[in-house]
C-alpha cells in the first residue's frame, strides 16, 4: 500500500499502481468529470499514470489556470491530426506551447494559406467531438524510428535520435492517430472544448537554422471557455488597432530604414515626446537623490571580460578591433593580438569605474549614480519590432552602491518612485516578481542565497504582493521585475531592480567602512522605464495615440475657417507659446472639416478654430480630440486653463504643494 496525502492535509491509502482517475472516481463522480490532470509530488501528470509510492497529490480541474497550458497542448495535437487528414502526406514537427496560445510545424510541398485556416478549424471541431482517449505508450527507441520512418516522418526520426539515451521515447494516441510527445495530456480531445481558433500562417526554418528546410507554421489560440477567447481576440484587435508604428505613422512620430536596422530615426513631433519623458524622469531622479553622469560609448574588451560580460553577452554586443593607426592616407593595421573595443550593451561596467575614481567611505554610501544611457544590442533582424525591439535603446539606467544596511531602505525608496511614476503614466496595475538564480550564472551559491535572502526580505518590508520567478535572475543576481497593465490588459516588463554583490568584486569596488576595514558595496542595478523607446511605444498603444496633454507633441492646432482671421490665428500661437503650450498654426486654404479632420488622425488633442467673429470677439471655438461638439471661450480663460492642464504631473504636485 501507498500513502497519499491530499492539499487539505488529508492522508489516504491505495494499492501501489493506483491511477489518478480511479483515486478521484473513488472520492467524487463530480469531480471526477471535472478533473483532467493531476500533479503528483508537484509534478503535473497523466491523470491515467499509476502512483508508483507514497507522494502529494492534486487534482487539475478543466477550468484551473493550470489546466490552460493542457488545453494549449491538447489542442495542437488535435491541429495536427485535422492536417493530416485533410492532407495525407504531410509531415508534422514540433507543436510547442507559447503565450496565449500554440503553433505547429508542417512540411508539406506547398505551404498553407491563410485561406486554409477555417477548414482545418472545422475538422478540429470534428475530431474534438469524437473525444478519442490520450493513451500513452513507451516505445523501443529503434522501433518507433522504423515507424515514422515508414509512414514518412523523417523529421519525427530525428527528434528521436536527439532524445537522451536515458529518456524514454512516449507516443501519445488519440484514436488511431499518434504523435511523439514527453506529455502530459488531458483525458481525452473532447477537453480541448471548441474556445480555439487559429490565427495566422507564417513560415520557419527546422530547428531555427537556415540551412535546414523551410516548414510551414500555423499559430492558433486556446482557451478554457468561449467567452475568454472572445475577450482574447477582443484584446487582439484592439491591438492592431493601437500598434504603434501605424499610429507612429499617422502622428509623425519617427521612421525606421534598412540602413540602420534597429535604430530609430525621430520626427520632430516624436523627439518632444521623447524629450518630454527624458525631461520628467531627470527631474524624477534629480528628486530622488541620483547624480546624473555620462560614461564612454566604446569600452576596451578587457573591462567587458573582468565584468563577466564578454562569456555571457558577446555574441549581442557590436564589436570592433582596436585598430592601429599608420601614415595618412594607408590603411590601419590590425595586429593579431589586437583588443577589441565594444559598443556597450549596457552602462554597469562604466559606472563601476566611475565610482572607483577615489576613496569612498562608509559616509558618502548610498551613492545613486544615474545615466541616460545609449546602449548597442546586436538582436537578430527577425526580432526588432518597431519601438519595441531595437538595437540601439536609451534607458533611464541608475546603479546604486550601498551598505547591506542599506538596501531595505533603498528598495522600498525605489519601489515608491517606481510607483509615483507609473501612476504618472496612467499605469496603476503593477504586478512584482523576484527572479531567483538561473543555471548559468556568476558566484558562489553562498553570495547567491545572501542575495536572494537580502532581496525578498527587502520587499517583504515594504508590504508589497510578489511572486517567486524560479530561475529568471540575472547572471550576476537576483531582481524584481516589475509588470505593468496597460488599457487593454496586456502586461509589459518594464522596471527593474538587482542586487548584486558579484560585480563589485570583480570590478574592484571598495569603499573605507567605519572601522577602518576595505569592504565591497553592494551594486543595486535598477530602471523604471527600462528604455524610453520602448516605454514610449508601450506609452502609444496604451492611450492609442491620445497622449496625456503634457506628453502631446503638439498640444493645440489653431485652424482658421477664412483668411481674414489669419493674423488673429498668428496672434493666438504667440499667446499659447508665451505660455508653454505647444501651439501649431494651420491657414491653409482648406475647409475647416478638412482640417479637423487631418489634426484628429494625427491625435492633436485640442484644435482652436478661429473666423471673423472669434477675431472680433476675441474667442476660440475649442474642439477636444474625441468629442463631437465644441464650446466658445475667451481666448484668456481657454489659454489659462490649457496652460494648468499641460503641466507634467510632477510639476503639478509642485505647485499644489506649494499654494498649501
Amino acid at each position: 500500500m501507498i500513502k497519499v496525502t491530499f492539499p487539505d492535509g488529508a492522508v489516504r491509502e491505495y494499492a501501489k499502481g493506483t491511477t489518478g482517475t480511479t483515486v478521484v472516481e473513488g472520492i467524487s463522480k463530480s469531480l471526477a468529470k471535472k478533473t483532467v490532470a493531476m500533479r503528483w509530488n508537484g509534478v503535473l501528470s497523466d491523470l491515467a499514470d499509476p502512483l508508483e509510492g507514497d507522494g502529494t497529490l492534486q487534482f487539475v480541474l478543466r477550468d484551473d489556470e493550470a489546466a490552460l497550458e493542457l488545453i494549449r497542448h491538447d489542442a495542437a495535437h488535435v491541429l495536427a491530426e485535422a492536417v493530416q487528414e485533410l492532407w495525407p502526406g504531410t509531415q508534422v514537427t514540433i507543436g510547442p506551447v507559447i503565450e496565449n496560445g500554440f503553433y505547429y510545424d508542417f512540411h508539406r510541398e506547398t505551404p498553407f494559406t491563410e485561406d486554409e485556416l477555417r477548414e482545418i478549424e472545422a475538422k478540429m471541431a470534428e475530431i474534438v467531438d469524437r473525444g478519442a482517449v490520450f493513451t500513452k505508450e513507451v516505445w523501443d527507441r529503434e522501433e518507433a524510428k522504423k515507424v515514422f520512418a515508414a509512414k514518412g516522418e523523417h523529421f519525427k526520426v530525428e527528434l528521436i535520435d536527439a532524445i537522451p539515451e536515458d529518456q524514454d521515447v512516449k507516443i501519445y494516441k488519440q484514436g488511431q492517430w499518434f504523435d511523439l510527445c514527453r506529455g502530459p495530456h488531458m483525458r481525452s480531445t473532447k477537453d480541448v472544448g471548441k474556445a480555439f481558433k487559429l490565427t495566422k500562417v507564417a513560415g520557419a526554418y527546422w530547428r531555427g537554422d537556415s540551412n535546414n528546410p523551410v516548414l510551414s507554421r500555423i499559430y492558433g489560440t486556446a482557451w478554457a471557455s468561449k467567452e475568454q477567447l472572445d475577450q482574447y481576440l477582443h484584446m487582439i484587435e484592439e491591438a492592431e488597432k493601437r500598434d504603434h508604428r501605424k499610429i507612429g505613422q499617422e502622428m509623425d512620430l519617427y521612421h525606421f530604414q534598412p540602413e540602420a536596422q534597429g535604430s530609430v530615426f525621430w520626427h520632430p513631433n516624436g523627439y518632444v515626446m521623447y524629450n518630454q519623458m527624458e525631461t520628467y524622469i531627470r527631474r524624477r531622479l534629480n528628486g530622488a537623490g541620483y547624480r546624473e553622469i555620462k560614461t564612454p560609448q566604446l569600452l576596451d574588451n578587457k573591462l567587458w571580460e573582468k565584468s563577466g560580460h564578454w562569456g555571457k553577452f558577446r555574441e549581442n554586443m557590436f564589436v570592433v578591433p582596436d585598430e592601429t593607426p599608420t601614415t595618412e592616407g594607408d590603411q590601419p593595421e590590425i595586429s593579431p593580438d589586437a583588443n577589441f573595443l565594444a559598443l556597450k550593451p549596457m552602462n554597469c561596467p562604466a559606472h563601476v569605474q566611475v565610482f572607483n575614481q577615489g576613496i569612498k567611505s562608509y559616509r558618502d554610501l548610498p551613492l545613486r549614480l544615474a545615466e541616460f544611457g545609449c546602449c548597442h544590442r546586436n538582436e537578430a533582424h527577425g526580432a526588432l519590432h518597431g519601438l519595441m525591439r531595437v538595437r540601439q535603446m536609451t534607458q533611464d539606467d541608475a546603479h546604486i552602491f550601498c551598505r547591506t544596511d542599506q538596501i531595505q531602505s533603498e528598495t522600498e525608496a525605489f519601489c515608491s518612485l517606481l510607483d509615483s511614476v507609473y501612476e504618472d503614466m496612467g499605469f496603476t496595475e503593477v504586478k512584482i516578481l523576484l527572479a531567483t538564480r538561473p543555471d548559468v550564472r556568476a558566484g558562489e551559491d553562498a553570495v547567491w542565497d545572501l542575495a536572494e535572502k537580502s532581496l525578498g526580505d527587502a520587499l517583504r518590508a515594504t508590504g508589497r504582493d510578489f511572486e517567486i520567478a524560479e530561475g529568471e535572475g540575472a547572471f550576476y543576481g537576483p531582481k524584481l521585475e516589475f509588470h505593468l497593465k496597460d488599457a487593454i490588459g496586456r502586461s509589459w516588463q518594464c522596471g527593474t531592480l538587482q542586487l548584486d554583490f558579484v560585480m563589485p568584486e570583480r570590478l574592484d569596488a571598495s569603499y573605507i567602512a567605519e572601522d577602518g576595514s576595505r569592504q565591497r558595496p553592494v551594486m543595486l542595478h535598477r530602471a523604471i522605464l527600462g528604455s524610453l523607446e520602448r516605454f514610449i511605444g508601450i506609452l502609444i498603444e496604451n492611450y492609442a495615440g491620445r497622449m496625456p496633454l503634457w506628453l502631446a507633441p503638439t498640444q493645440v492646432v489653431v485652424a482658421t475657417i477664412v483668411s481674414d482671421a489669419d493674423g488673429y490665428a498668428q496672434e493666438v500661437v504667440h499667446q499659447l507659446a508665451a505660455r508653454g503650450i505647444r501651439a501649431e498654426l494651420d491657414t491653409r486654404n482648406e475647409s475647416i472639416s478638412y482640417k479637423v479632420r487631418e489634426h484628429s488622425v494625427g491625435r492633436v488633442p485640442f484644435i482652436y478654430v478661429v473666423g471673423r467673429r472669434e477675431a472680433e470677439e476675441k474667442t476660440v471655438a475649442i474642439r477636444q480630440l474625441g468629442s463631437q461638439g465644441q464650446t466658445v471661450k475667451p481666448l484668456h480663460e481657454a489659454i489659462e486653463t490649457l496652460a494648468s492642464d499641460v503641466t507634467p504631473p510632477d510639476l503639478k504636485r509642485k505647485i499644489s504643494l506649494a499654494a498649501e
